[in-house]
This record gives C-alpha cells, structure tokens and sequence, in this order.
C-alpha cells in the first residue's frame, strides 16, 4: 500500500540552521540492534520534530533521513510521516532494490517520491567508496544515480556516502557524478542554504525524544561535544582501520545478521 501524501506544511523560517538525522530501520517490534527504532519511539520523536520544525526559537530545525532502504522505511515509517506532516530523504542502496530481501521495491520507492518525500543515492552497493579504485568509484557513483533517475523519473542530486567514509578524492567523484550534496555522519548544524558536503546526527535506539530536545539546543553545548566525538572516532578509524573498526562497530552495537555495517 502506498503511503498517504504528505500534508501541505508551512515553509521553514528564512536562514535557520538544520540539524538532519539519520535514521535506518524502524520495526513495530523491539530489537537489541542499536540502528533499529521502534515505531512507537519514533512516533515520539515525530511529535517533538513536528512541533520544532517551524517554532522559530532560536533552536535547530529538524530534518529526518533514511539509509539503505529498508521496507520498513515505507512499510511504518512513512505513514507515520505523513501523519505529522513531515518530508524526509530517504538514500538508497540501488543494487539490493528489489533484489536484497527485507529492502523496498521500485514500487515503494515510487510510492515515496509520489507522497512527496526525496530520493537520494547511496551508493550502488554500500560498499565503503574510501575502498575504491578510480574507475569502481565512478561506477559505483554514477550507475546508482541513473538508475534511481531512470526508475523514477525524477533527478538524484543528494548522496549519502556508506558508513560515513570520505577523502577528498571520493568528495570529488561525487561531485563529477553530478551529486549537489552529499550527506556524512558528521552531526553537526548546517546553513541554510545547504552547502556541498551536509553532517548527519546518527540516531540510535536508546535515543529519547526529551534528549534529542537538548540536542537541538545549541545552547546546551551537546551537538558540539558530539561533533567532536566523531572526529576523534573518525581518527580512530583510521588507526584501527576499517576491518577492525567495523568487528568492534559490530559487538558495540550488536549489529544483526546481513545489516550492513554503518
């Protein structure tokens, strides 16, 4: 079934920051898996970003992403959108669409863009792009980005880049397959406009509404620490290496079988 369109809503305060979050599967169940939400937290978090997104306080503007593409993005998660009124992005990994189980069809995809929320690429097949030859990164880049423009008759200029890796030549290679902005796993605040390259806050299960209210604070100091806290982890990456760092990732987070690493 398609999920209902999304209710006119009135347009953000001119020039307020955003803080985007990146979300990745919701169940109406309860999982250990630190990336999955469950449905009745994230309605509690949709009640909070409704009510935050066009207050005009001072405070950040919320704004929601998906990764990967699970169905329960179109399955839950988008009925509960629409019931608040609410637009968000959801980046795709294009090879498991229709192809992986557990992950949308070309069908919900279109029932997505329909009900007015934006499809963005991630990737062809969540494969870490710092990984890559020059030729696979291209590839990778440009096959999800016309396929997804092909499917779904619409254009793809948004990229979210798998497990958050980045270096200059991959920010490069996103720029030449045509992608206006690519989305990281760096929280941080961003202009709006947006600019080129767009930080996340990643959310995780044990994440509560009255929390993420003092994220979206500036005043309390928190998304600063957290943004801080990612650039040592990204160091720590890179020492550790992605393999290891993806073993450790895995048992912090008790990561599922066939969820892919973030």
């Amino acid at each position: 079934m398609s999920p209902a369109s999304i209710p006119a809503m009135n347009a953000p305060a001119p020039n307020r920051a955003t803080l985007f979050f990146l979300y990745h599967e919701v169940r109406s169940g309860n999982s250990n898996y630190s990336y999955v939400i469950e449905s009745e937290q994230f309605q509690q978090h949709l009640d909070l970003f409704a009510s935050m997104q066009n207050a005009g306080d001072g405070k950040l503007r919320p704004e929601i992403t998906f990764d990967d593409g699970h169905v329960s993005n179109h399955d839950i998660a988008a009925p509960l959108l629409a019931s608040h009124g609410i637009a968000a992005t959801f980046f795709i990994t294009v090879g498991w669409t229709a192809t992986k189980p557990g992950y949308m069809g070309w069908n919900e995809l279109r029932a997505l863009k329909d009900a007015g929320h934006t499809i963005g690429a991630h990737g062809w097949s969540h494969t870490l792009l710092t990984h890559l030859n020059d030729s696979d990164l291209q590839r990778e880049l440009s096959q999800s980005r016309l396929t997804l423009e092909d499917k779904l008759g619409t254009p793809i200029i948004t990229m979210s880049l798998p497990g958050g890796r980045q270096n200059a030549r991959v920010l490069a290679a996103c720029r030449a397959a045509g992608y206006a902005h690519v989305f990281t796993s760096v929280p941080k605040p961003e202009p709006v406009p947006l600019v080129a390259v767009v930080g996340r806050m990643n959310v995780l299960a044990e994440m509560r509404p009255e929390w993420l209210a003092k994220v979206l604070d500036p005043a309390t100091g928190i998304l600063a620490s957290m943004e801080r806290k990612q650039r040592i982890k990204d160091v720590a990456k890179s020492f550790l290496g992605d393999h290891l760092y993806e073993r450790l990732w895995a048992i912090v987070n008790r990561r599922e079988k066939d969820a892919p690493a973030a």
